[in-house]
């Protein structure tokens, strides 16, 4: 979101099996980090500045699984990660370089929903309204 617009949003099979939801989360915050890393990059070069916070300050990504948000900001090895493919721990040093922080929203408030999958006409709308896309 820029100017509580939405700017860019995926949604498409994930390449790797997921052997549980906080797995599928893990590294679907991986391929959100690579794509919010290109879009600060490119806004970066164009010129575009935030008022709100400083150009080195890390952008907030959000996530509804708080298991996937502790794995990524805790590198230690987890017996349940350890058979995670290495390029899906990119996340991990995304935080540790303060290039992103991660923070958790209840299932209900996220945004994205909206475009990945059906929900009631109230929801619907406000979801939208949250990414800018009503009159």
């Amino acid at each position: 979101m820029i100017n509580n617009g939405a700017v860019a949003w995926k949604s498409q099979l994930q390449v790797t099996v997921a052997l549980s939801t906080m797995e599928a989360e893990y590294m679907a915050l991986t391929e959100a980090t690579k794509e919010l890393i290109w879009i600060r990059n490119l806004l970066a070069e164009l010129g575009y500045t935030n008022d709100k916070a400083d150009a080195n300050s890390p952008t907030e990504l959000y996530s509804d699984n708080q298991s996937a948000i502790a794995l990524a900001k805790n590198p230690v090895s987890h017996a349940r990660a350890k058979h995670i493919d290495i390029r899906h721990h990119f996340i991990r040093d995304a935080v540790q370089d303060e290039i992103i922080w991660l923070q958790y929203i209840p299932t209900a408030e996220m945004t994205a929903d909206s475009l990945t999958k059906a929900l009631g006409r109230e929801k619907h709308e406000k979801c939208a309204a949250r990414m800018g896309m009503t009159a």
